[in-house]
């Protein structure tokens, strides 16, 4: 479902172009620095949709369960077997809060004894799983250099896999340094704090030879009426099979050029930048929301409802966060941008959006939202995504709000007070519950399909407004 409030011309999406992006500084720039999330987690919740905290497990309990954990250990380097014991020991290492009930347990001890992706590790595809799993503040959406030595290649195999002559790979354009991908950043920051067994089988799944991910949702979590989740599940193109009219099998995978990313990683990763498995999820995400046509190589995109070759816009970006989390997220639209790229106001009062972002984080739900940058005259220049994951009250009752942000270099969170951030606001992601007393929203998808591409016909060639 998508709320009204939708920008009339588009103006916000998720994409750089030819700018530089504009960075909203934190306001506390001694936010602790997060060595382990497993270790020191923010805030302590009960994983969505299972039990209360006090029946989480963390005592290996069969025979299977304890020769599993072994095989690990002894694969691991004395960092990586730090990280394992903590999640054993916080009840994340045999959560089983997956698509497929499977624990993260089983799906790392897959990761090592079943065959990985050509050119894929098996061990570094451990490592990396298990350290974002510890720690889900390394996610990055910085794309990694591709060595000279292997450029050549690289162009020559993308030209072989493209169905298009004109797909704009050259030595030039897969040297991406400002990467469109914050939502999906942003999005599998999400999935690895909040679902780790799914995190954990995402990993294992698209670093298998078959390269993608089988998840089965249910159709209400797109839209009110089966057939609207099914039109829906067309426009963006997914594979899908059906065995009735609630739910339905979906195959996420990333564009072909993903894996020559990710192999790339495998060997040559610099620090701070993507892990290989930051490659797979991302491109897997970009792919989703941009209707099956992102390319890894070029962070470009085309697709029916972006006027933009970055990003997601964030009717794209609600989609793919409810098909990946297989909830009714709606996107609200707080600002009120006019043709020009300006904000002019506002759809609700500060109060009410502030509500909404407790009420989420309340029920354990984190909020990526996308704030905006603009100039003196209130021009808007530049966007970003990032999640709050939690709010603290200083003894003036003000509110700081703690987040993560996938395009800083720091590996933990960061804070920023609400006078800096709400009105910067533009949309955020949220659950049905919490907003459907406040706002109006559009009848079903298709209405909101239909609203942006009226938007998209009348609207004049917008610079881009998002520097993930």
């Amino acid at each position: 479902m998508y709320s009204v409030g939708i920008s009339k011309n588009n103006i916000y999406t998720n994409s750089v172009g030819n700018n530089q992006p504009v960075k909203v500084e934190s306001e506390n720039k001694s936010a602790p620095a997060q060595t382990s999330y497993a270790q020191n987690p923010i805030r302590q919740t009960a994983f969505r949709g299972e039990a209360p905290i006090s029946s989480i497990r963390t005592t290996l309990a069969t025979k299977e369960e304890k020769d599993k954990y072994s095989q690990l250990v002894a694969n691991l380097d004395k960092h990586d077997r730090k990280n394992l014991e903590v999640l054993l020991k916080n009840g994340i290492l045999l959560n089983a809060d997956s698509n497929d009930k499977s624990s993260t347990l089983d799906s790392l001890y897959k990761i090592l004894s079943t065959q990985r992706a050509a050119g894929l590790d098996n061990k570094m595809v451990l490592k990396e799983t298990i350290n974002t799993i510890a720690n889900p503040f390394v996610i990055t959406q910085r794309f990694g250099d591709i060595p000279k030595q292997y450029v050549s290649e690289v162009i020559n195999v993308a030209h072989k896999n493209s169905k298009s002559t004109e797909d704009g790979v050259n030595e030039k354009t897969i040297d991406v340094r400002n990467s469109g991908a914050c939502v999906a950043a942003s999005i599998e920051f999400n999935l690895a704090k909040q679902m780790p067994a799914e995190f954990a089988r995402f990993a294992e799944q698209l670093s298998s030879p078959n390269l993608a991910v089988e998840k089965t949702i249910q159709l209400k979590n797109l839209a009110n009426n089966s057939l609207d989740s099914v039109w829906l599940l067309n426009a963006f193109e997914i594979p899908y099979k059906m065995d009735d009219f609630k739910s339905a099998k979906l195959t996420l995978a990333p564009d072909k050029n993903a894996i020559m990313r990710a192999q790339i990683q495998n060997s040559n990763k610099d620090k701070l930048e993507r892990s290989l498995v930051d490659v797979l999820m991302q491109s897997t995400f970009m792919n989703v929301g941009s209707q099956q046509s992102y390319n890894s190589l070029t962070d470009i995109r085309k697709g029916k409802f972006n006027q933009n070759d970055k990003g997601l816009i964030e009717f794209e970006k609600t989609f793919t966060e409810s098909i990946v989390e297989d909830r009714n997220k709606i996107s609200v639209t707080y600002q009120i941008v006019d043709e020009n790229a300006k904000l002019v106001g506002y759809e609700t009062d500060f109060k009410t959006m502030k509500k909404h972002i407790l009420d989420s984080l309340s029920m354990g739900e984190n909020v990526i939202i996308g704030y905006t940058q603009t100039d003196d005259k209130g021009i808007i220049i530049n966007g970003h995504e990032i999640t709050i994951i939690g709010a603290k009250e200083g003894k003036d009752g003000k509110l700081t709000f703690i987040c993560n942000d996938t395009d800083d270099d720091k590996p933990n969170a960061i804070e920023y007070s609400e006078d800096f951030l709400l009105p910067k606001i533009h949309h955020a992601g949220l659950p049905q519950k919490v907003v459907e007393k406040d706002v109006q929203f559009v009848d079903n998808w298709v209405d909101g399909i239909n609203a942006y591409k009226n938007a998209k016909e009348q609207a004049p060639a917008q610079a881009p407004t998002q520097a993930a």
